[in-house]
């Protein structure tokens, strides 16, 4: 599973379901887009984001992987039961 950062005051990354990860992202990207942060509160807000666009793409390749051990074991019981 994806792995854990902690940033001040933020909850490790690892305790993020996918669908939180995403929603905070969103959050921080809308954050960043109005422009009102400080320079600090700019670079640590996409810091996090990094963090959390990691961790959301790290959901997605294990999710793929997983989908893709499911259509290969589908595959080779198909091919058994055709014997």
């Amino acid at each position: 599973m994806p792995t854990s950062q902690t940033t001040s005051g933020v909850d490790p990354l690892s305790d993020l379901s996918y669908e939180e990860a995403r929603d905070e992202l969103v959050r921080v990207v809308t954050e960043l887009e109005q422009g009102s942060a400080t320079l600090e509160e700019s670079i640590a807000l996409w810091e996090r984001g990094e963090a959390l666009a990691r961790h959301c793409e790290e959901w997605l390749i294990g999710a793929k992987a997983r989908l893709d051990a499911a259509r290969a074991g589908s595959a080779a019981a198909g091919a058994a039961d055709s014997e």
